[in-house]
């Protein structure tokens, strides 16, 4: 990772600005989380509190306190001492000597001190700013220092009246990816590609799902992506149809077709990246015919985004290609389901597209950030603007029916990108992996054996 302290620091100074002079704002980090009874999971920084530090270490705490009058804003972190036996058995650690200099805090003390220091710091302090309600060791915890501030009232000494929850601040924040983000987002996006390019061309009959969900991890840690962003999808014949398959256990079948849905984590940013392809190479006409619709769907999509449009724009150029195609192909029927305007009206197509077609995308796979434009009267779709970046995924899932053609039964397609809004309309993060039916096919061939 290239840590850059300096913008880290200005995130820290763009919040203190945001806060109420001379309050305190609380944050920590993510617990280490048991596995079983001698082993933890891998350990995952909380994503706003790496945003606001880049400190990768668990048993961390950032205090900030905003300037009032001639006293200037100030950034504080609590962690771990340096613990020599502890290192033998766990690896370094910064200490908060290091950790201070190393990234740009104004003060760094050890974790055990966060009790006595926060009480101080709460003193007089007009407002506390932390995680709301988020968890309840957290609303304790703040409890506990207001409680100890309070029973100092004789001496004059006030406790803050007012508490705000910081996440929403934090979430406009991180919804607008500065130009650093934006590379490693890029890089997180292109790594994810080669791995669904080498699984697609990897995929024969009569593998196993986890096969190729084993290429796609060894794509990504090939390439310096520390984890895959989630579970990785890996979804043959009916399974695709389930929107969250994650067994990856069956034998994918000559006919099949393969749904992949799968992304790296590369510095703390995910990338978020579907692809669906024949197992044996060649598409059907059914399969062929439901993929076009849905690549036509998500081109349309796309060409929804510029700045100034509403986000949910997005999804509705996509639903009204799909709910058109749905009604070409006999999947809907205009006697019974209407026209396009009165399926869309009725949402009789989510029979067959039931989710949305894209989600924020940044630190965490659905990441943070209104949809709506929450102070707006009516709370209208918020418009798209340059630095956001979201993916584009509309899909299609036949499941059998007695009123479905028979020649679409248990096919499930999803086609998903991952894309930043520029100045003059977007850009494709996730170029790389094959898309329209030629490349697929062309791709399958050309390692066939």
């Amino acid at each position: 990772m290239t840590f850059h302290p300096a913008a880290f620091a200005a995130r820290r100074a763009r919040l203190l600005a945001q806060m109420a002079p001379g309050s305190v704002a609380v944050l920590a980090t993510a617990l280490v989380v048991a596995r079983n009874a001698d082993s933890d999971y891998p350990y995952r920084h909380d994503s706003h509190f790496f945003y606001l530090t880049g400190f990768p270490e668990p048993e961390a705490v950032l205090v900030l306190v905003a300037a009032h009058g001639d006293q200037p804003a100030q950034s504080r972190l609590f962690c771990r001492e340096k613990n020599a036996e502890r290192e033998v058995w766990e690896g370094f650690r910064y200490g908060p000597e290091a950790a201070r200099g190393t990234f740009g805090f104004d003060a760094a003390s050890p974790l055990a001190a966060l009790d006595t220091e926060m009480t101080a710091l709460l003193a007089n302090a007009p407002a506390v700013y932390y995680a709301l309600g988020r968890d309840r060791k957290t609303d304790m915890q703040v409890k506990r220092w207001l409680d100890a501030v309070r029973a100092q009232s004789r001496s004059g000494v006030t406790a803050p009246d007012t508490a705000h929850n910081l996440l929403p601040l934090l979430d406009e924040m991180r919804l607008l990816k500065d130009d650093t983000e934006i590379a490693t987002m890029r890089r997180a996006a292109t790594i994810s590609a080669q791995a669904h390019a080498r699984a697609i061309k990897a995929t024969r009959p009569g593998m196993r799902e986890y096969e190729i969900e084993a290429e796609l991890l060894y794509e990504f840690r090939r390439n310096g992506a520390q984890a895959p962003a989630y579970t990785s999808i890996v979804a043959a014949g009916a399974n695709a149809c389930v929107l969250h398959y994650v067994a990856n256990n069956a034998t994918i079948n000559d006919g099949d077709l393969v749904l992949i849905d799968a992304g790296c984590e590369l510095d703390g940013y995910a990338s978020d990246i579907s692809r669906t392809y024949p197992a044996n190479g060649r598409f059907s006409a059914p399969q062929k015919a439901l993929y076009e619709l849905v690549l036509a769907a998500q081109t349309a999509a796309l060409q929804a985004i510029r700045p100034g449009q509403p986000y949910q724009s997005v999804h509705d150029a996509a639903v009204r290609v799909l709910v058109q195609g749905m009604l070409e192909l006999g999947l809907l029927n205009e006697d019974k389901h209407g026209s396009v305007d009165e399926i869309i009206a009725t949402k009789a197509y989510t029979r067959f597209y039931m989710h949305g077609t894209g989600h924020w995308l940044g630190m965490d796979v659905h990441d943070v950030g209104q949809y709506r434009d929450v102070f707006t009267p009516g709370k209208p779709s918020r418009p798209l603007r340059p630095g956001m970046v979201l993916t584009v995924e509309p899909g299609i899932y036949v499941r059998p029916g007695d009123d479905v053609p028979q020649q679409y039964w248990n096919i499930g397609i999803r086609i998903e990108d991952d894309v930043l809004v520029t100045n003059d309309g977007y850009s494709i993060l996730s170029v790389g992996a094959p898309k329209t039916v030629d490349e697929i096919e062309q791709a399958m061939q050309a390692t066939a054996v």
